[in-house]
């Protein structure tokens, strides 16, 4: 990469605070505008810019209160040949590479395999942590298998609901980011990991105080047997939950920053940790159930600490959280509002599937807790797609190179990735239930439940990845009321298909169908959406401007 031009650009106007970031603090033949006073007539910025191109110039632009309109040129073309990507210096600072200056469509799915290659990993820990308590657990009881349907509806399923959280720690840094304020993304941060250090506090004290309770209430007479096994599983895991959530921001405010090999690392150790765990606490010392809940929350707080530190060596105080003003829960209120109202759909559409599937029985339970948790370990890998449409879609959108073709052309990209994906994802699961049974459970009936939902198992997960890029779209361009509304009426038709097919005796093979249609129907009306000409991908007009937005 070689230096191409030398370029003036437009002075500084007294209404915009980021003005100064370019210029470059050194003697010059002419006042920089840190250094003159108000009363000079005449500044000018000195920026550095590679350029990836075979024609440049050279241009200085000079303004003048008299006569604003003056521009020479002082130096005549010349050529270059270079393959070099256009990178920003800001004094003495070197920005990454946008995105934005991908020329081709396979270079750029080349890029974003980079950000979602090790994205994925993130995704996995927590659904691959379940599977292991699973498959442990699984083979020394089918009645704690049973509870830990149950008891990961209030563990695992309780954390995606405050995804809202994630969302909305990525979506409020990427696009600060997208428009160079650093001091906003560190306000940012802070208010957000002071909002998740307080939902932790009060999900530890429901746990404890009310999980019990909860449980009975979910599980039903029928299986009163198995609450005392979930019960103790909950109540241990609940201890970690504000670690999680507080460790969940960072690693939200990391990805927004285009990070994903610091949170990876933080949760390849943690993963590493809870399976040694098990291995330690389920097999050898026999403490089923209990020592599985041990074992993650030994690693949830490892990958807690482990996301905080890699947060401060990006420079940001992850330990400092400060108290949100009115200004500052409105602005969070604006995205996590309909982000809660869409995660409490998807939450509340999983709940049911095990709360119907726990009426049916100790085998068809204990049937749907594994494939429910192999579901769960394979449509993650299409949450990177979501994450990477967050953290590159606002720079298209809303930043200094705006462009909504780039943003279409980015999300054909993910699209494609998605296609593929949910084919590949969707042959493996379902080969691990049907070819290796016996490693969840080596009792013949649950693997005759588990073989009767293979096929809907993979109409289903086929079209997550697809889902997910769509969906990421859409919070990325802030699209909020329509993706809440469209996951709250999603939500209500899945819940009465489902009732209907279980009051019809159809037992697993109900909630199953139940799913298929839940999915389906969020990829077609995402499809539509962002289709449609007043859609954030074709709006020129930019109804959806972030600054625009206001709480429903």
């Amino acid at each position: 990469m070689q230096l191409k031009a030398l370029s003036l650009a437009l002075p500084p106007f007294p209404n915009n605070p980021h003005s100064q970031r370019f210029c470059l603090h050194s003697p010059l033949p002419f006042p920089c505008p840190s250094q003159t006073p108000s009363h000079h007539n005449r500044c000018s910025i000195l920026s550095l810019t590679f350029r990836a191109t075979n024609f440049n110039r050279i241009l200085t632009r000079s303004y003048n209160k008299s006569d604003s309109d003056s521009l020479s040129l002082f130096s005549d073309a010349y050529e270059e040949e270079t393959d070099s990507d256009s990178v920003l210096l800001f004094g003495d600072r070197e920005e990454p590479a946008s995105i934005s200056n991908t020329r081709t469509i396979w270079a750029q799915i080349k890029q974003i395999a980079m950000f979602s290659g090790p994205a994925t990993g993130l995704w996995i820990c927590a659904p691959l942590m379940s599977l292991i308590s699973t498959a442990i657990v699984g083979r020394q009881s089918s009645t704690e298998l049973a509870a830990l349907g149950p008891g990961t509806v209030f563990c695992d399923n309780m954390n995606l609901l405050f995804m809202f959280l994630s969302i909305a720690t990525s979506n409020m840094v990427a696009t600060s980011l997208a428009k160079g304020d650093k001091k906003e993304v560190q306000h940012q941060i802070s208010i957000l990991l002071f909002v998740g250090f307080v939902c932790g506090t009060l999900m530890l004290l429901f746990t404890q105080f009310l999980g019990s309770w909860a449980l009975t209430a979910f599980t039903g007479p029928k299986n009163v047997h198995i609450v005392p096994a979930a019960t103790k599983y909950v109540q241990i895991r609940g201890l970690a939950w504000p670690a999680v959530l507080y460790g969940l921001v960072a690693q939200s405010a990391s990805l927004g920053m285009k990070d994903s090999w610091g949170p990876l690392k933080a949760l390849v150790i943690a993963s590493t940790v809870n399976g040694i765990g098990h291995v330690i606490l389920c097999s050898f010392l026999r403490y089923g159930i209990q020592g599985a809940a041990w074992a993650t929350l030994a690693s949830q707080i490892v990958a807690a600490f482990m996301m905080i530190d890699a947060l401060n060596r990006k420079g940001y105080n992850a330990f400092g959280f400060s108290l949100p003003s009115f200004s500052d829960f409105l602005q969070i209120f604006v995205i996590a509002a309909p982000v809660f109202v869409t995660m409490f759909s998807k939450v509340a559409f999983y709940s049911l599937l095990t709360y119907f599937a726990t009426a049916n029985g100790t085998h068809i339970v204990a049937a749907h807790q594994v494939m429910i948790q192999m579901y769960s370990m394979c449509v993650v890998w299409g949450e990177p797609l979501s994450q990477t449409a967050q953290s590159f879609m606002p720079e298209l959108l809303y930043g200094f190179n705006r462009s909504l073709e780039k943003a279409r052309t980015l999300l054909k990209s993910l699209v494609i990735i998605g296609a593929l994906l949910g084919l590949v994802i969707g042959l493996l699961g379902v080969s691990v239930p049907w070819l290796f049974p016996n490693i969840f459970t080596p009792d013949l009936k649950v693997i005759h439940e588990m073989h009767n939902v293979l096929i809907l198992f993979f109409i289903a997960l086929s079209v997550s990845p697809c889902t997910h890029s769509l969906e990421g779209t859409l919070l990325a361009g802030r699209d909020l009321n329509f993706i809440s509304l469209s996951m709250s009426g999603c939500f209500f038709l899945g819940a009465l298909l489902l009732l209907l097919l279980s009051s019809r005796g159809y037992g697993l093979s109900g909630c199953w169908c139940a799913l298929v249609g839940f999915q389906w129907a969020r990829f077609f009306l995402a499809l539509r959406r962002l289709l449609s000409p007043n859609g954030v991908l074709y709006s020129e007009e930019g109804q959806f401007k972030v600054e625009k937005l206001k709480a429903a």
